[in-house]
């Protein structure tokens, strides 16, 4: 079960690692290119403020975005901003979010987020805590996925594992870490030819953060190991 309190306090200090870092930056470095193809760093920088108005406007029952050409309009729009305009719009969409997520409220309510997707109140935090993690290390400035905290990695190897389960396109694979394990893909009955015990047709192991760079789209999974098969291709985010 989300502890959106804890979340909450999870995303305020990834924030503020995010915002000391980008405040390093000029706005030459803040105009080239992020790790996200065809995005620049003030690509993901916009991303990020937009989103958490999104995410306000989630909780408070309207809808995401106005519209997916709205919210690629909005990105694009911001991108170019010199830093420190980004800065604070990233600083003040951030406290925007915190202040709305300390109001009461019923976390066990069901909200809807984009292309029809709902979760528990409760989840949007963690939602948010994603977006900010992996978009820092998107933006190419020293921050990569081992120096994630190693929660938040758990979490989100959960997170998109429990994602692609049942998906007909992915096989039943297992992953783990040597010490962990998770369960995704298909399941007995959906196709293709499991072990006869029902067993994960391919295992697919390496250390957690690398296990998550493949899972997030954010590596191509050369350094983990896979056995039974080749490493599963995944749907896009």
């Amino acid at each position: 079960m989300n502890d959106h309190v804890r979340d909450l306090a999870s995303v305020r200090d990834a924030t503020e690692r995010l915002l000391t870092a980008v405040g390093k930056l000029d706005n030459a470095s803040v105009a080239e290119p992020s790790r996200l193809p065809g995005w620049s760093r003030g690509h993901v920088l916009a991303h990020l403020a937009r989103n958490a108005d999104a995410l306000v406007n989630v909780l408070e029952g309207r809808p995401m975005y106005v519209s997916g050409e709205a919210r690629d309009a909005d990105i694009g729009r911001d991108a170019p901003r010199p830093l420190e305009t980004q800065l604070t719009d990233l600083s003040e969409s951030a406290a925007r979010f915190q202040e709305t997520g300390a109001a009461p409220a019923d976390w066990s309510r069901t909200v809807e987020l984009r292309n029809g997707v709902t979760d528990s109140a409760s989840g949007v935090p963690f939602r948010r805590w994603i977006e900010v993690e992996l978009h820092h290390v998107d933006l190419g400035i020293g921050y990569d996925l081992e120096d994630l905290p190693e929660e938040f990695v758990e979490r989100e190897i959960v997170f998109l594992t429990d994602r692609f389960a049942g998906h007909p396109e992915v096989p039943h694979t297992r992953v783990t870490d040597g010490t962990r394990a998770w369960s995704t893909g298909r399941v007995s009955g959906d196709g293709g030819a499991e072990g006869s015990g029902g067993g994960p047709e391919v295992t697919v192991t390496g250390p957690a953060p690398a296990l998550l760079g493949w899972l997030a789209g954010r590596r191509d999974g050369s350094a983990l190991s896979v056995d039974g098969g080749p490493l599963p291709a995944l749907p896009p985010l």
